[in-house]
């Protein structure tokens, strides 16, 4: 097991991908990811076809929690997003990173 920090200003995807490709890592479990990020895209299947995604792009502040695997390599992140305010109900939306 190992942390992957992503710095400041870092992709989360580019940067996962990119160590995991350093150390090697074809296939595998990521326990958790947690911070804060500065903007993000967020991928969901409509009800009609889960082949399919649909791409939101949020230019705000969140904080992220997550957890997800890698297969041939690749990320594959599960995530949920809280914003400022709305204390009763802070998530703003759940889907892939």
């Amino acid at each position: 097991m190992f942390v992957i920090p992503v710095k400041p200003g870092q992709e989360v995807i580019e940067t996962v991908t990119a160590e995991l490709a350093a150390r090697g890592v074809q296939n595998g479990a990521i326990v958790l990811l947690v911070g804060a990020i500065d903007s993000c895209c967020i991928s969901n299947m409509p009800k009609s076809d889960a082949t399919r995604d649909i791409l939101t792009e949020y230019k705000q502040p969140f904080e992220m929690a997550g957890t997800g695997e890698v297969k041939d390599g690749k990320p594959h992140i599960h995530c949920i997003l809280g914003q400022e305010g709305n204390a009763s109900w802070p998530v703003i939306s759940i889907g892939h990173v």
